[in-house]
């Protein structure tokens, strides 16, 4: 009797061109995901920069000159520094004067998000493809 020993040379290029399928069809998937999930996380953020900048005000009458005043206050109105590097795939940037704001929030790269968001005065929220 013969027995047989591992997989011959048909099995297991059919088991990698399977894998190889699957791989293809659930990688854009996770692709859209990631992306969503970054969209997602830069509107949290820009209402949560908006709701510091609000608070700030209220407290100070009129809004800071510069986003690390929310940073360096006692208790920061900020928790993290958003405006140092690329956060979650997106950069953003702040437009701050006395008694109007503007921050805006523009994917590092198409990898990371396709949306621009703009979050301004009164917390009003919008969004450039």
């Amino acid at each position: 009797m013969m027995f047989r020993r591992g997989f011959t040379l048909v099995e297991i290029m059919v088991v990698v061109a399977v894998i190889a399928l699957l791989a293809t069809i659930a990688l854009p998937a996770i692709l859209r995901a990631r992306i969503t999930t970054n969209q997602a996380a830069a509107q949290a953020n820009l209402k949560l920069i908006s709701n510091g900048l609000e608070t700030y005000a209220i407290a100070n009458g009129t809004y800071p000159a510069n986003p690390a005043t929310l940073r360096a206050q006692v208790p920061p109105y900020l928790a993290k520094d958003y405006f140092a590097s690329t956060y979650n795939g997106y950069n953003y940037i702040a437009t701050l004067s006395g008694y109007v704001y503007s921050v805006v929030a523009t994917p590092a790269s198409a990898n990371f998000g396709r949306t621009t968001y703009t979050i301004s005065t009164g917390s009003v929220l919008t969004a450039f493809p």
